[in-house]
């Protein structure tokens, strides 16, 4: 069973600036995935597409959401990548999940909304601390849209504080992260497929 996964990455910076270090997170986790017969389809770099502000699946003319969500949802497994800043995620990766609200109102017949029996990951980098609060604060939000967290869902790294040296000029992945990664990979994959053998029921819903 050959599975897709597809990464969101909410650094602050468009592809055509510098090499981003959520990127070098984004293919870690890809390769740890390829190893379950998982494929990375495609990384969606969000600042590179106009998202508008607001909690709907369509906030009208120029809005690229919609596509980006079609996107997304095509997908099993996704990898939500973001930076740390300031303690917390990106704005970018605050806009994606507030523009996830609209999934609570677009549930089918059973109640399930479009998320339902997709798996979603984290993937942390930073120069300081704040992997945790990011952790805590993401799940919370993609549970709360539909998302399933498996088990150690979230693989990140953090320089020391006030550093300057990012995730991607590391000369290797240091041992905790690459074994992280590895089980983060593991558990994703035996969830997805398990859920794409036995979907959530949802309940009937009142009319």
């Amino acid at each position: 069973m050959t599975l897709k996964a597809v990464a969101i990455n909410c650094t602050l910076k468009r592809s055509s600036g510098k090499p981003s270090s959520t990127d070098a997170m984004i293919r870690l986790i890809g390769t740890e995935l390829g190893k379950h017969d998982v494929e990375l389809t495609e990384t969606i770099r969000i600042a590179d597409h106009n998202i508008l502000p607001g909690v709907s699946s369509d906030e009208g003319h120029g809005d690229e959401w919609p596509d980006v969500r079609s996107r997304i949802l095509a997908a099993d497994i996704l990898i939500f990548g973001t930076p740390i800043w300031l303690g917390q995620m990106s704005s970018l990766a605050k806009m994606v999940t507030e523009r996830m609200d609209a999934f609570l109102s677009e549930t089918d017949d059973q109640g399930r909304m479009p998320s339902f029996g997709k798996v979603a990951v984290a993937t942390i980098v930073g120069n300081e601390d704040g992997a945790h609060h990011v952790t805590a604060t993401l799940f919370q939000a993609l549970n709360d849209v539909g998302w399933t967290i498996p088990a150690a869902a979230a693989c990140y790294w953090v320089g020391e504080a006030m550093g300057k040296t990012d995730f991607q000029d590391l000369p290797q992945v240091p041992d905790n992260v690459q074994e992280t990664a590895a089980m983060l990979a593991s558990n994703a994959a035996h969830l997805a497929k398990l859920l794409q053998v036995h979907a959530y029921p949802g309940v009937e819903q009142a009319q």
